[in-house]
This record gives C-alpha cells, sequence and structure tokens, in this order.
C-alpha cells in the first residue's frame, strides 16, 4: 500500500503589511528600549541626591513593559500554519516568523463526524451548536476553508483550516463513509 504523505505550509497572501509592522515593532523596541534606559539612568541620579520623582518611576515602567511586550510577542506578526497529513493523521503547528514552532495538536481523520467546505449549510448547522470549541487555523478568509467537527472526551470540537486541493483529496480518502462529506 502506497504512503500519503503531504506537508503545506500556510502564509498570509498579503503579507506586506505584516512584514512592514513587524519592522515598526523593532523601531518600538529600539525608541522605548532607549527610553527606559535614559529614565533608569535619570532615576539613579536623582536618588542619588535623595530625590524622588514619581513621574521618572511611570514612565520607565511604561517605556520597560512596552519593549519587553514587544519584544517577546512581535515574532507573532509574521504567524504560518503548518498542516501535515500522514496516513489519515494530520498534525497541525503554528509558526513563528520561521523561528518559534508551537504544536497545536493531532487529528485522527478516521475519528471525525463531519468534514466540508466552510461555506455549506452543514457547516452553518454545526458552529452554531452550544458548547462547541471551535479552532481556527487558517489565516486568509477569503480562501477555501475546510471544516472538521469531532468529539473527543464528550466536548464538541471544532477545527477550521485552509488545505490545498491536494490534500483535500487526501483527507476525503480517509475520512469515514458515514460522516458527512462535501
Amino acid at each position: 500500500m502506497q504512503d500519503h504523505f503531504l506537508e503545506e505550509v500556510v502564509t498570509k497572501h498579503r503579507n506586506n503589511v505584516n512584514r512592514v509592522l513587524y519592522m515598526i515593532s523593532w523601531v518600538v523596541i529600539a525608541l522605548s528600549g532607549v527610553s527606559c534606559a535614559f529614565m533608569f539612568s535619570s532615576m539613579t541620579r536623582s536618588i542619588m541626591y535623595g530625590q524622588f520623582h514619581l513621574p521618572s518611576l511611570i514612565f520607565f515602567l511604561l517605556s520597560g513593559g512596552i519593549c519587553a511586550y514587544t519584544f517577546f510577542f512581535h515574532d507573532r506578526i509574521l504567524t504560518e500554519y503548518e498542516y501535515t497529513f500522514t496516513n489519515g493523521a494530520l498534525d497541525f503547528a503554528e509558526v513563528y516568523n520561521n523561528k518559534k514552532r508551537k504544536t497545536l495538536g493531532s487529528l485522527n481523520v478516521r475519528n471525525v463526524e463531519c468534514f466540508g467546505k466552510v461555506n455549506s449549510e452543514v457547516f452553518k448547522r454545526y458552529v452554531n451548536m452550544p458548547g462547541l470549541k471551535r479552532m481556527n487555523w487558517f489565516l486568509n478568509r477569503e480562501a477555501e476553508l475546510y471544516f472538521f467537527y469531532f468529539t473527543k472526551d464528550q466536548d464538541k470540537k471544532m477545527i477550521i483550516l485552509e488545505p490545498s486541493e491536494e490534500m483535500v483529496g487526501y483527507i476525503r480518502k480517509y475520512v469515514p463513509r458515514e460522516a458527512c462529506r462535501e
């Protein structure tokens, strides 16, 4: 029997805005870091002379917080999703700026109750179910989106993703016949 393996990386179609925001985040990091360093220097000098200025402390904490927050989260501006299909098993990962990888989970497509397009009537019926946990693992709203509906440990779950037509073909080979498919 032939193995079915396919790996896809989903990127934002119009990524130029995100790239500009990424560059701006480096400018924010540099400016807030320099500002924080100057405020720290000013505060230590004023404390040495027996004076304390509350606005200096607030500005120091604010600029330091902006610098740290932007530094630790700016890679998320350039997010990609990675789908790996191997003989009926789908693995999902989120990749930040081609550096950091966060595993989102795995799904055996033989266990899904429904698979289909997001723009179908079946999707509308499932998405409005009470208690449904929905996971949006796609980047382009205008793309052809698909969904998986399944239950795991009595929890109703739905994964929405944007696979290629080749991957959809592989998925359809492994989805059970009784599961609704479109």
